[in-house]
C-alpha cells in the first residue's frame, strides 16, 4: 500500500476516533467514565503513533516524496515544518482553547464551579516547561538539515513527544478536548485546502 492510500485510510479512521471522543460523557461522573476517557485518549495517541511509524518507513523508501507530501493539499503543505505540523502549534491551540473556555465559564468560576475542561487548566499545568523543552529541540533540528531522513525522523519524534507530553500534562477530559480541537483544526485546514485546490483547477 502506498503512503498516500495509507494516509487516506488513516485519516478516515481518525475521524471515527474523534467522533467517539466527542460522544464521551464530560465531565466524567463515574469510574467507568474516567476509564473510558483514558482508553479513548490512548486509542487516539496510538493512532497518531501509527501514522508516524508508517511515515518513517515511507521516508526510508522515498524521502523526497514524503517531504513533498502529495497526499496533502497546497494549503496544508504551506503550513508544514519539516514535512509536518510545527510542534509549537499544539501549545498555541491549548492556550487558545483554554482562554475561550475560561471566558465562557467566568461567571461559574467566580461562583466556585469547575468543569474539569481546558478552561480549568491550573497554574501548575501551565507552568510546566514542556514548551521550552520543545523549542530547544526544534533549534537542535534546524541546525542539521543535511540529513533529510534523520531530520524527518527527529521532527516526527518531536511531534509525537509534544502530543505525549501534553496528554500527560492534562487530565483525561482535558486531553480529550485537546485531541478533538487539534483534529478539528486538521480537518478544517484540509477541507479548506481541498476547496482551494479545486477552485485553482477550475480557473
Amino acid at each position: 500500500m502506498s503512503f498516500q492510500r495509507f494516509y487516506e485510510t488513516w485519516f478516515d479512521q481518525l475521524k471515527e476516533i474523534i467522533r467517539q471522543l466527542s460522544q464521551v460523557p464530560r465531565p466524567a461522573t463515574s469510574d467507568q467514565h474516567r476509564e473510558l476517557h483514558q482508553q479513548l485518549v490512548q486509542k487516539a495517541v496510538s493512532h497518531i503513533y501509527e501514522y508516524y511509524r508508517v511515515k518513517s518507513l515511507a521516508a526510508k523508501n522515498d524521502i523526497l516524496s514524503v517531504y513533498s507530501a502529495p497526499w496533502s493539499t497546497s494549503l496544508e503543505r504551506s503550513l508544514h515544518w519539516i514535512a509536518g505540523w510545527r510542534p509549537t502549534t499544539a501549545f498555541h491551540l491549548i492556550y487558545t482553547e483554554s482562554s475561550i473556555l475560561f471566558e465562557s465559564h467566568i461567571i461559574d468560576i467566580l461562583r466556585g464551579l469547575r468543569y474539569g475542561d481546558l478552561g480549568d487548566l491550573s497554574p501548575e499545568q501551565l507552568a510546566r516547561d514542556s514548551a521550552s523543552e520543545i523549542l530547544g529541540l526544534m533549534g537542535d533540528i534546524e541546525g542539521k538539515m543535511e540529513k533529510l531522513v534523520e531530520i524527518l525522523e527527529k521532527a516526527d519524534k518531536l511531534r509525537m513527544k509534544t502530543i505525549e507530553n501534553l496528554v500527560e500534562l492534562l487530565t483525561p477530559q482535558q486531553a480529550i478536548e485537546f485531541l478533538i480541537a487539534s483534529a478539528h483544526l486538521q480537518f478544517g485546514i484540509r477541507r479548506w485546502g481541498i476547496n482551494h485546490d479545486r477552485q485553482r483547477e477550475t480557473t
